[in-house]
């Protein structure tokens, strides 16, 4: 079976995808090193920070787009050097809330400003109807992969 000119164009967004995800991972390293923070632990603060009310692991995984066993391992790291704590989930005894603490709230007010002075940049010369059509098709592929997920786990 020969690809779609379609398909090929999906292929190689999927790879300037992972490139991408790579620099900001590596970015958000350098950007998070002064505050003991990593694109991961960002990643997990940014999600209790981001939830309406607490949040689990599971809920920080699928937020994030991490393993539960990742989410679990930043969970643990942030929850050790003070970052997040534990609430009692009263319908889930062995699955937590997780909150910020103070030293949490204050780390991801400064990753946060940080972030805003580093996403201003890269900004710089780029178009606010382009990026907003990048993010409606990165959505509907997101979408897709989804659904896709989804009808594979119904087929095992």
């Amino acid at each position: 079976m020969k690809r779609t000119i379609e398909a090929d164009l999906l292929t190689d967004i999927m790879l300037m995808v992972f490139r991408i995800n790579g620099r900001l991972l590596d970015g958000g390293d350098r950007l998070g090193a002064s505050l003991n923070l990593t694109s991961a632990r960002w990643q997990v603060l940014g999600a209790i920070s981001l939830s309406p009310g607490h949040i689990t692991v599971p809920g920080i995984a699928e937020m994030m787009g991490m393993t539960r066993q990742g989410a679990q391992k930043q969970v643990n790291k942030l929850e050790e050097d003070g970052f997040i704590e534990k609430r009692p989930n009263p319908r889930h005894q062995r699955s937590p809330f997780y909150v910020l603490t103070p030293q949490g709230t204050e780390s991801y007010a400064r990753i946060s400003a940080l972030h805003t002075g580093w996403a201003n940049a890269l900004a710089g010369g780029l178009n606010a109807p382009e990026l907003r059509a990048a993010l409606d098709l990165l959505h509907r592929f997101d979408q897709r992969l989804a659904l896709d997920a989804t009808e594979s786990e119904e087929q095992r």
